[in-house]
């Protein structure tokens, strides 16, 4: 997503958001439309089956605290994000545990800058849960700065927000992983496809 994009998308959520502050479920509606589905798209690559349950928790919570926020659609998504963060933390821990009581050891959690067009072959392969299991391949802490670059649409600053982390950590994750990206063979064959790599 491309920052013009954003900017237009964020300047539409201004009035909704404004709205919902003030307690309007008509408001709400348009930011849960906007927002949810790359919140979800998010959290299959934080946690992976539960995201919806995860997914529903950080609206619930968002619902509840609403009315105290300050700020406008950028920090909305920012604040949106990081809710939905740490919610999907708090369920890996919880699923840790779970596991580790029933059978004494743990499975490594899903998931856990470069040319735009790296990210756009993997976002734009035939279907989204694709192109999200694919970039759940990668590290963890790339494939969260990849999701909230590229699928959330934040940028530099509210992604390293959202992660607890500094811009430079970010910009060094989503390059990284935009690299990873570009070598799987599942992209490589989506180029070869588009005669976009000659032999």
């Amino acid at each position: 997503m491309t920052a013009s994009m954003r900017e237009i998308r964020d300047e539409e959520l201004a009035g909704p958001l404004a709205a919902a502050v003030g307690g309007d479920p008509g408001g709400f509606a348009v930011l849960w439309r906007a927002l949810h589905p790359p919140m979800l798209r998010y959290l299959r690559v934080v946690c992976g089956d539960v995201a919806e349950d995860v997914a529903s928790e950080t609206w619930l919570q968002v619902s509840r605290d609403l009315a105290g926020f300050r700020g406008g659609a950028v920090a909305f998504r920012v604040w949106l994000f990081r809710v939905a963060r740490h919610r999907g933390i708090d369920e890996n821990r919880r699923a840790w545990r779970r596991h580790e009581e029933s059978y004494g050891s743990v499975d490594d959690v899903p998931g856990g800058d470069v040319a735009r067009d790296v990210a756009a072959d993997v976002v734009e392969l035939s279907d989204t849960d694709r192109a999200v299991r694919i970039i759940a391949t990668l590290p963890r802490e790339q494939a969260e700065a990849v999701m909230l670059r590229v699928v959330a649409g934040l940028d530099v600053a509210g992604t390293a927000r959202v992660l607890g982390k500094r811009p430079g950590a970010v910009r060094v994750a989503t390059m990284r992983g935009l690299r990873r990206l570009a070598d799987h063979p599942e992209v490589l064959a989506h180029r070869d496809e588009d005669g976009e790599y000659g032999s």
